[in-house]
Order: structure tokens, then sequence, then C-alpha cells
């Protein structure tokens, strides 16, 4: 039986890796990207202003051999749904509950695997003028460094940039963010949401947790 499972996820890994070659064989878009690191990793998906953006998260993970999760609400897993959102890597997320995805996730560092847990954290595609600390929580309650991924449609470039281990400064690691996607303009350039967060302004720059306003 075990070496039947290996053997099926052993072709599901083949499959993505071809397709994502496919992909990126005759895509317009180029990737561009450093070697994700060999440990879990929160990976930032910014700026975040198309649909188009899961597609180009999904080809660049497989291209790169990444076992991805993304978090998603709950609703996206009703019904028919539900497998093949979970099959692509999704975790459900009660909004009521959110501290069950936290403690899911330090179980899954401490167990020892390694995946990159994909995270917006200019939100949904718009209407945002900040990023929300739910990356930066999970980052340091989890242990697990931050992966820069990027979207720039003026280059059609994107893949993955730094991975860089936070703090506790907030200000201070949010200045390495915003220079690293200074220059990234996403999909729509005219949804980009400059990466900047509410605890900065709130004098936080020193606490260890921010008070997170969403993932």
């Amino acid at each position: 039986m075990r070496r039947l499972l290996s053997r099926v996820l052993y072709r599901g890994v083949m499959i993505r890796r071809l397709a994502a070659r496919a992909y990126w064989t005759f895509s317009r878009w180029k990737l561009v990207t450093q070697p994700p690191p060999q440990r879990p990793t929160v990976l930032i998906g910014a700026p975040h202003t198309s649909n188009w953006d899961f597609v180009l998260m999904l080809a660049i993970a497989w291209r790169q051999g990444i076992d991805v999760r993304w978090l998603g609400k709950i609703s996206l897993f009703a019904g028919w749904r539900g497998p093949l959102m979970r099959a692509l890597g999704g975790v459900p997320v009660d909004r009521d509950d959110p501290g069950r995805v936290v403690d899911d996730i330090v179980r899954q560092v401490h167990a020892g695997e390694v995946f990159g847990l994909v995270v917006t954290p200019d939100g949904t595609r718009g209407g945002h003028t900040h990023w929300k600390s739910g990356f930066y929580r999970i980052a340091r309650e989890t242990g697990m460094p931050v992966t820069l991924g990027y979207v720039d449609r003026p280059t059609r470039t994107t893949g993955l940039g730094p991975t860089i281990e936070l703090t506790g400064d907030i200000a201070g690691d949010m200045d390495r963010i915003r220079a690293f996607y200074a220059d990234k303009s996403g999909f729509h350039p005219h949804k980009r949401v400059e990466p900047r967060l509410r605890e900065e302004a709130r004098g936080c720059s020193r606490s260890r947790h921010p008070h997170s306003d969403g993932v």
C-alpha cells in the first residue's frame, strides 16, 4: 500500500513539473527566480491584483518543486470545490477561529514538513490601502522565514525574490520588504497596494507580534 501511494505521489509531482515546464515554454511571461528555501516558509504573493496571480503562483511552485499551501475563506471549499481546492494546496480558514490555522501550521513545521505557505497580504484584488499583518504574525509565531514572490507586468517577469528572517522590528522589516517591491507593479499596476502595515503608524515597530487584521 505504501509503495502504491508513493508511486501515485511521485507521478503527481512529475505531472505538475511537466505541466509547469510546458507553461513556461509557451507563456509570454518569463520566470526570473531565486531558489526556494529548503525549509518551511511564508511565501508572499504580491502585488495581488488579478485572478491570474493564482495561475502564476501554481506555475512557479510546480516548476520549483514547492509543496505549496494557500489560505482561503472557508466558503471556497464548499461542495464539489472542496476536494479540488485542497488538491491545489488550499487550506480553509474559519474567520471566527483563525488561531487554529496557526496551530496547524506550527504542528506541520514541527513534524518536519517542508512547504511554502502562500499569503497575499494586500488582500483581495483592490480596495485596500495597507497590507494585512497576518503573514507577519504567522511567520513570527512559527519561526518561518518570509520568501518574497512577485509579479511585474511591465517586464512580464515573475518568480521568487529573497527569503528574509523577520526580526520583530516591524518598521525595519517592512522597509526591507518595501525596497524589494518598489519596482514590482503586479498584473494590473493601477491596483497595486504599497507594502505597509497599519501597525507601523500605530508605533508598534518594536512589538514582537502585531495585532493581526487578517491573513
